[in-house]
């Protein structure tokens, strides 16, 4: 399986509608992959909070347009990163997965909000559901950004069936050591792929890291942005290995806390 993130530069100087187009023309550029990645609010920007607002977008708003016809015209799955979300309970940091078709096969709201008390935190709703997107032979567990900190939402999407996980960022260049050791961490831990797609470029004075990263279930590193410049970053993924791991070196089955229960009158 081939895999592509595309570390796109957010630039506030950019319309809109022209990085729609332009993201457009990167995903096109990708037709022969199976899998294609972008990052985290990359329509507006992780960090321009003031924007957040005019930016939000219904679920059928054009980013998902733009985005349903760029997967049917290369082919390819397709997390479309995430957008601000205008919804009845509120804004939300939306993530959307395509098939190949052009359909939406994935909707994922981010669970763990930044900020601290501002920003993110205050403007925007939490999800409530863990998310996994039907990608054949890997079956991709949805987080955003923020929600790379907290690993037992990993642990609950392995325990929903997932293999990988993608995981779209606009994560500050100030915390970049974070991103890359936090993200091999939860390959390593759940014995799974961890595709990592940062921004690239300054938005909202804020230097993002890039340093996108894809990691195979062993923690081997397969392909690692070295900084921020817009870029496709590739890798071969095999579907298998996350299974065999699994076989070969079972820690997973040691699990002592956090183990799902059992439904009443299921077997075992």
């Amino acid at each position: 399986m081939r895999a592509s993130l595309i570390q796109i530069r957010v630039d506030d100087a950019e319309p809109v509608a022209e990085r729609r187009a332009r993201a457009a023309e990167l995903i096109a550029e990708e037709r022969g992959a199976d899998l294609v990645v972008l990052p985290e609010l990359w329509p507006v920007g992780a960090f321009a909070f003031d924007s957040f607002e005019a930016a939000a977008e219904e679920l059928d708003g054009p980013t998902r347009q733009a985005m349903s016809a760029a997967a049917a015209e290369a082919g390819v799955w397709l997390h479309a990163g995430s957008i601000v979300e205008r919804a009845a309970e509120g804004l939300f940091n939306t993530s959307l997965v395509f098939a190949p078709s052009g359909e939406l096969a994935a909707v994922y709201r981010k669970i763990h909000r930044f900020g601290f008390d501002k920003g993110e935190a205050v403007l925007m709703a939490a999800g409530e559901e863990l998310v996994t997107a039907p990608v054949p032979d890997l079956p991709l567990g949805l987080a955003t950004c923020y929600d790379l900190r907290f690993p037992e939402l990993f642990r609950g999407l392995v325990d929903a069936g997932a293999l990988a996980f993608a995981i779209p960022a606009g994560w500050p260049e100030a915390r970049h050591e974070h991103w890359t050791v936090l993200a091999r961490a939860r390959a390593v831990e759940n014995q799974a792929y961890v595709l990592a797609c940062g921004t690239a470029g300054t938005h909202a004075h804020t230097p993002q890291a890039g340093r996108s990263l894809i990691v195979a279930p062993s923690g081997e590193l397969l392909a690692e942005a070295a900084g921020a410049d817009e870029l496709v970053l590739r890798a071969e993924l095999d579907p298998k290995e996350a299974t065999t791991l699994r076989d070969r070196f079972p820690a997973l089955k040691d699990r002592r806390l956090g183990v799902p229960v059992p439904a009443p009158g299921a077997a075992g």
